[in-house]
Order: C-alpha cells, then structure tokens, then sequence
C-alpha cells in the first residue's frame, strides 16, 4: 500500500495542518484527507508543492508498506 507521511514531515518541520492548509491555498478537508490517507489520487502539482514547503524530496513523502 501507498500511503502519504505527511503528518511525520509537518511533525519533523515543526509545522502544524493549519500552516499546511494556508499555504497549500486549499481547504482544511483536502489537507486532512491527505493527511488521512483518504485520498485515491494526488497530482504531480500537488506532491510539488509539498515538497517545496515542506523542504523534502517526494520520496521523503510518499511510503510503501
């Protein structure tokens, strides 16, 4: 299974999913979906930005079990 470890990266950047959300420019239940792993699709744009914020590689985000 594919999963997203962005709650560890916000965790490891001392930043919190309000901050995510602001910055992201989307809306609380998108962030936390993808927070939740609740989401069946991400956008290259999507993982980008992420990493842009969150200072990190996309394989820093995105895990396999």
């Amino acid at each position: 299974m594919v999963y997203l470890s962005i709650k560890e990266m916000l965790k490891k950047r001392k930043k919190t999913k309000y901050w995510l959300v602001k910055q992201m420019e989307s809306d609380y239940t998108t962030i936390g979906d993808m927070m939740d792993n609740k989401t069946i699709s991400i956008r290259f744009e999507t993982i980008d930005k992420l990493c842009r914020l969150l200072e990190c590689e996309p394989e820093d985000i995105i895990k396999r079990k």
